[in-house]
């Protein structure tokens, strides 16, 4: 059973529905071993002529219609509690499991394949689930009802059935021995697939390009060899299955021919009635419900296992960014930002990637952070959002060191614009109320227009409501970027950060929405990460950077006098809007 950490105290949660459902299982389990015994009665009585009319049997058959009866309902209920529970528990597992999916960083997704994380949300947890539902049922079952069965057989007749017991256990040596590799093979299915399920969510997402490169034929074989290993897997598992249940079939077949042999001689000799041949193998039978059920537990406790290993280290895994003790939550930022003397590294690298950065955003400045590609701009926001750790004393909001925020507290303060401008495959108006559970309506029309994207909508079909396709794709770049931009602003932030925001929208849309974030942010801090000057020349101070460091600072006039770098971005914006093409500034 599941007893690692995550799972186990699932069983002390539903514990009342559990144990009603194993004591009423225990006791179906007990009745309907009567019905062989009342078998027997009418069986002998019909040799022995003690039963002569319907009226004489009719007491004991309505015996069995009762018991039968009562089985019945007591499976539906058993199946309720036990098979219920585990549906219970398998959302409150995908609960934790999406919770702490929340919670882990950013480098954890940057190593992790999209397609093999939803393996886990899946199958892994369908498979978890039959272990405390079906599992927990067959293990109980098979255990309770053998028992109960063997001392019926023993009461009966103790030699034959220990004669019987010897390839009953040898069986069970074998289904052990099989379960062991049968385990193993699961795993590398489950791994098969999530090779499977990453590769064909990773072209869905990149459908586009591959048609515009003209490689469908080119994926559609690449996904055929996934799936073929895949189904190479699974039969592999499924001989194994197979054969586990050829051995026992036979070994069954072998048994109950034995024991009508032996049972017919004991008749012969006068040592056994008809009626105890045919109750003691009703049991048998009966028995044979036990010994396919343990198999069966083995085989979902094979998978159960190898899946609970891939979802308990998934849940091990530590985020890298959490709150420490003692951090602020109830505190207002007014907007000022200091870096001292920042540098920074991801964790996977040894190289610098910002050094020794010293600045100070005061408290309603615009600014604008502009560079050539690669030179640190979106590692800087990704510190602001708090995304990485920095060490202490190196990045503060209001004198305030970053590590001593609350993690939701800060965020809570900002508002963000991405360069990749996600989108969600809602309507325009959640996905602009993405920050709050309810839809204001007049703010919605507001923000959206501020960031000059209410008449494109205006013009949709459906309007507010339509429904945009994964990650926005039923519109155009620069529509999401002003989408992503009215997502932020209805949030009213104090620190507001739009990373390249502006880089899809034309020099006249860009003018209206800076315009307008003027008006409208008047006091509140802004930063603009960027790579044209239009986009930052008229902001109240410019921070130039070149691979992590800071090699100037300035309003537009100054730059243009003192860093040539900013001089050489500025002319060659200025050869890009002559010839009407887009210059790489690399």
């Amino acid at each position: 059973m599941l007893l690692k950490k995550h799972f186990r105290h699932y069983y002390l949660k539903y514990i009342l529905s559990f144990l009603l459902g194993i004591a009423i299982l225990v006791v179906i389990d007990w009745y309907q071993l009567e019905i062989p015994r009342l078998l027997k009665v009418i069986i002998d009585g019909v040799e022995n002529l003690s039963l002569t009319s319907f009226k004489d049997i009719w007491p004991t058959v309505l015996k069995i219609i009762i018991i039968a009866v009562a089985v019945t309902i007591g499976r539906f209920l058993w199946r309720i509690l036990l098979i219920g529970t585990s549906r219970k528990i398998e959302t409150d597992i995908r609960q934790e499991m999406f919770k702490h999916a929340s919670k882990l960083d950013q480098s954890f997704y940057t190593k992790e394949k999209v397609g093999g994380l939803m393996t886990y949300f899946i199958n892994d947890l369908s498979s978890v689930r039959e272990l405390y539902g079906f599992g927990l049922l067959m293990i109980v079952d098979g255990l309770v009802l053998g028992i109960f069965v063997l001392i019926r057989m023993f009461q009966l007749d103790y030699k034959m059935t220990l004669y019987a017991l010897i390839p009953i256990v040898l069986m069970g040596v074998v289904i052990f021995l099989l379960n062991q590799k049968m385990e193993k093979k699961f795993k590398l299915r489950q791994d098969a697939f999530e090779e499977m399920s990453h590769f064909a969510q990773e072209s869905f997402s990149g459908i586009a390009v591959i048609k515009a490169y003209v490689r469908e034929a080119s994926e559609a074989f690449g996904f055929k060899k996934k799936s073929f290993d895949v189904y190479q897997k699974s039969m592999d598992y499924m001989h194994y299955f197979v054969i586990v249940n050829i051995i026992i079939e036979s070994i069954i077949n072998v048994i109950v021919i034995a024991i009508i042999a032996f049972g017919s001689l004991l008749i012969a000799r006068g040592e056994m009635s008809s009626g105890e041949l045919t109750e003691y193998v009703s049991y048998f039978f009966t028995l044979l419900w036990p010994v396919f059920a343990i198999s069966w537990f083995l085989s979902i406790n094979g998978q159960a296992q190898a899946s609970a290993t891939r979802i308990y280290e998934f849940l091990e895994t530590k985020p890298i960014v959490f709150d420490q003790e003692d951090v602020l939550k109830d505190i207002c930022l007014n907007g000022e930002i200091t870096f001292k003397n920042l540098s920074f590294k991801y964790e996977d690298s040894d190289e610098l990637i910002l050094k020794k950065l010293n600045f100070k955003i005061n408290a309603g400045e615009m600014v604008g952070i502009i560079g050539r590609t690669g030179s640190g701009k979106s590692t800087i926001v990704e510190l602001l959002l708090h995304l990485h750790n920095v060490k202490k004393g190196m990045l503060y909001f209001d004198k305030i060191d970053q590590n001593e925020i609350a993690l939701k507290t800060l965020r809570n303060h900002l508002g963000y614009v991405p360069q990749d401008n996600f989108l969600f495959s809602e309507t325009i108006k959640e996905n602009i109320n993405f920050a709050f559970d309810e839809v204001d309506e007049e703010k919605t029309i507001n923000v959206a227009k501020l960031a000059d994207v209410h008449v494109d909508i205006s013009e949709f079909k459906e309007g507010y409501e339509t429904i945009l396709g994964e990650r926005g794709t039923t519109i155009s770049g620069g529509q999401k970027q002003r989408l992503s931009i009215a997502r932020a602003l209805i949030k009213d932030p104090v620190i507001l950060i739009l990373d390249d925001a502006v880089s899809a929208v034309d020099m006249h849309t860009e003018e209206a929405i800076i315009k307008n974030l003027k008006k409208l942010r008047k006091g509140q801090t802004t930063i603009f990460i960027a790579h044209r000057i239009s986009t930052v020349k008229n902001l109240d101070k410019i921070i130039v950077i070149d691979e992590g460091e800071i090699k100037a600072i300035g309003t537009h006039k100054e730059l243009l006098k003192t860093s040539g770098l900013y001089k050489h971005l500025a002319n060659l914006q200025k050869l890009e809007d002559m010839i009407g093409e887009e210059i790489s500034y690399v």
